[in-house]
């Protein structure tokens, strides 16, 4: 009785393993009688689809249930909960029940436990956070070992610089790269992934280094570029907050007397030791007090665009406040 539960804000990382594991239990000629997927989230779409589960696979093959977009782990009715725990003991072996949601499991509710219980594979999918680049770095690798690219480290943190979190970018940019190299055997140079690459994030980081460098003009020139290229508000804050939280802690280190770019490298989270020494002739004009002012103009920034404001007024005021607060003397 296989029973999967995948959680969390990735899409594109559920939609590929949901696939991944469509493919491998199901018969491609039987797909359409073993097949089913129940997106509603009401009681009785998620009791249909239990009992979908309950019944053998016809043909070859075996039967995937999908409950997508479910909120079993979330809320759960009475009624809910006792055909899950009647059904999840007697799922037949070649029978599978998959459960996704964006949402993070309530691990107080008698369903999730149940859940976990019995589940095969409980896995979070959540984005990484965009400041974490050693995990962005091994994201980029892993993938690109996935789909058979070849990429040198520095072409590994540019493609970081360039998608930040985006696993579906990421794929669809390794892909174009995997057909540029069909029959190569060299590893990707940088050269070549900044011809091919969209750089829509790397244009959020030369944001950051305009509001950085007090350059107002430029910093609004690149909000009504990046806008115009339809990049999500907030995935632009985020790289701004990921960039000068990284800033910020690599200037605490040197205040604190700190020399060893291990140490720094460790303490701001970041992956290759040698971007430390370009990291801090970057900090030197700022103090610690404009870096710490700045997160809290980002926070009320990424406020603002939760609540629903107009993207390119409060975006647009917020650079003007940073750009004021890192010009000063």
């Amino acid at each position: 009785m296989p029973i999967y539960v995948y959680w969390g804000e990735d899409e594109f990382a559920i939609e590929k393993a949901v696939m991944e594991l469509r493919d491998r239990i199901i018969d491609p000629l039987w797909t359409s009688f073993n097949y089913h997927t129940f997106s509603s989230d009401g009681a009785d779409a998620i009791i249909q689809g239990l009992n979908q589960a309950m019944t053998p696979p016809f043909g070859a093959g075996g039967r995937l249930v999908w409950l997508a977009k479910s909120t079993l782990c979330q809320q759960c009715p009475e009624n809910v909960l006792a055909e899950l725990q009647r059904t999840l003991r007697v799922i037949p072996e070649n029978s599978c029940l998959l459960v996704t949601s964006r949402n993070k499991p309530d691990e107080r509710l008698k369903s999730t436990k149940l859940l976990k219980k019995f589940a095969t594979k409980f896995q979070d999918f959540s984005l990484i956070p965009p400041w974490k680049t050693d995990l962005l770095v091994k994201a980029v690798q892993q993938a690109a070992q996935t789909i058979g690219v070849k990429l040198t480290p520095m072409s590994a943190d540019f493609l970081v610089e360039c998608v930040g979190n985006d696993t579906r970018l990421l794929y669809n940019e390794l892909e174009k790269l995997r057909l540029y190299a069909e029959g190569k055997s060299q590893p990707q140079d940088v050269d070549v992934v900044a011809r091919l690459v969209r750089n829509t994030t790397r244009n959020s980081l030369q944001l950051a280094t305009a509001i950085r460098t007090g350059d107002t003009a430029q910093a609004l020139v690149l909000v009504t570029e990046l806008l115009g290229a339809s990049e999500p508000a907030l995935k632009i804050v985020a790289t701004l907050v990921g960039q000068f939280r990284t800033w910020l802690w690599v200037k605490i280190m040197i205040e604190s007397g700190e020399k060893d770019q291990q140490a720094i490298a460790k303490a701001a989270n970041i992956s290759n030791p040698k971007r430390i020494y370009f990291l801090q002739q970057e900090v030197k004009s700022l103090s610690v007090q404009q870096l710490t002012s700045t997160l809290p103009l980002l926070l009320e920034l990424e406020v603002s665009l939760k609540q629903g404001k107009n993207e390119a007024s409060v975006l647009k005021t917020k650079v003007v406040q940073l750009c004021q607060v890192c010009r000063r003397s």
